[in-house]
């Protein structure tokens, strides 16, 4: 009965996650040619007044452990030109476990020059109020490792993360290619834990770069193909390699003129304290006039 429950429950809270990007479609959609990272990011944010729903997968081998699949969906907001803001939910199903909500995250990017430059600079701030039991692996930071992810659901639980995370996000795109670099810093506010480093860097480029004269579903500028790598750079205390993870990973995504975008990563782990293995997928939607649909609902006029 538990494991028919714990079912039951994964189907809801997988099903009310993806229901949310099906009531997008009340507002009108915009098509645009999506980034294929997961965790990388690029210097282009969303288009002010923009909405993009977006629902994400990570299927993850543990040594020790049981397997997981854990999920989180995306709301993310074109506030200006310069600041885009997006809101996070998180949970996971550990296989021969249990299925939980493992907690929330408020990320913000912003964008401090205006038109393009050799180097792109985004600021990124971000808070998140997770538990131990978290296991989307957005990013890798400090010392995490394989390990830390085989404590059961019950006991990982019961740890309350509240983190701030910095990033410093450079791109630069040149004759259809994509170059992305990340930096990353995290506080852990609770356990008075040392600050702890990261990295994530990417590469990627459409399959063509002149658009077919007639629309299609399976024309190769539709297809975006890259690399990222990413993981820990240690801590205050332990700057380095020592003790961290890293991966490299693939990533694909497939623009349709539907305005859907789909993204599959195959990641492999690159040393010792590293999974074995992670498959992401993710499915999203932009949708334009969000904002001008809002303001119309609530009387608002335009200028």
């Amino acid at each position: 009965m538990q494991k028919i429950a714990s079912f039951l429950y994964a189907t809801r809270l997988h099903l009310s996650l993806v229901l949310v990007l099906v009531l997008g479609g009340m507002a009108s959609a915009a098509h645009a040619q999506e980034s294929p990272y997961i965790v990388a990011y690029d210097h282009y944010l969303e288009e002010p007044g923009n909405l993009e729903l977006e629902y994400f997968s990570t299927f993850g081998t543990q040594r020790g452990g049981n397997d997981y699949h854990a999920f989180w969906g995306e709301i993310e907001y074109g506030a200006t030109a310069w600041w885009t803001t997006e809101l996070y939910v998180d949970g996971q199903t550990t296989f021969n476990d249990s299925t939980i909500f493992t907690g929330f995250r408020f990320e913000n990017r912003i964008r401090p020059l205006q038109r393009e430059h050799f180097i792109n600079p985004i600021l990124y701030f971000e808070y998140e109020q997770i538990s131990g039991a978290d296991k989307i692996l957005k990013e890798d930071e400090g010392h995490d490792v394989e390990a830390d992810y085989a404590v059961p659901n019950a006991l990982a639980r019961r740890e309350h993360n509240h983190e701030l995370e910095f990033k410093l996000l450079l791109s630069k795109t040149f004759k259809g290619w994509n170059i992305a670099e990340n930096t990353l810093a995290a506080k852990n506010l609770t356990g008075g834990n040392p600050w702890e480093f990261g990295y994530a860097i990417g590469a990627s480029r459409p399959l063509a770069l002149k658009a077919s004269a007639k629309r299609c579903s399976f024309c190769r500028e539709n297809f975006v193909a890259g690399v990222e790598m990413y993981g820990g750079l240690g801590d205050r205390h332990s700057f380095g390699l020592h003790d961290t993870s890293h991966y490299v990973a693939p990533v694909v995504a497939w623009n349709l003129p539907s305005d859907w975008t789909l993204r599959v990563s195959p990641g492999f782990g690159l040393n010792d304290n590293s999974h074995r293995f992670l498959l992401r997928w993710g499915v999203s939607r932009e949708f334009s006039g969000f904002g001008d649909m809002i303001a119309r609902l609530f009387g608002r006029q335009k200028p």
